[in-house]
């Protein structure tokens, strides 16, 4: 952002959408069944992370944010894709269970990237 928004309204205004950005959407992605609208929501929380740290003025971090969630976000998606397209197009989580048995290294991928995501060091 241009610093000459720095310590005004504008910022604490986003601070304050930002933070309930990332509330409303983890609460509605616990609620849902489907699988590509719970990764899209958690992408919205992420989202709503990213301008809070945005309205504080860390834009490097934001943008650091930014590029290693879209690296690993992407990922998901295909593996969600993967695990969609076995399940003959069924985008409901309650009948996914046991698919690592099924494709082992999607299953590896999906893992991986869902701790890279909740920010395991090293990944």
């Amino acid at each position: 952002f241009n610093n000459l928004m720095v310590d005004t309204f504008f910022l604490k205004i986003l601070l304050l959408l930002s933070g309930l950005t990332m509330f409303m959407a983890g609460i509605s992605a616990n609620y849902e069944f489907d699988l590509k609208k719970i990764i899209a929501l958690s992408t919205l929380s992420q989202l709503g992370l990213m301008m809070s740290i945005l309205s504080m003025g860390f834009s490097d971090l934001a943008f650091f944010h930014l590029l290693t969630h879209a690296m690993f976000k992407a990922l998901l998606f295909m593996c969600a894709g993967m695990i969609i397209h076995m399940m003959m197009d069924i985008q409901d989580i309650r009948f996914m269970g046991g698919m690592s048995n099924f494709i082992p290294l999607t299953s590896i991928c999906l893992n991986i990237s869902n701790l890279a995501l909740c920010g395991i060091p090293f990944l």
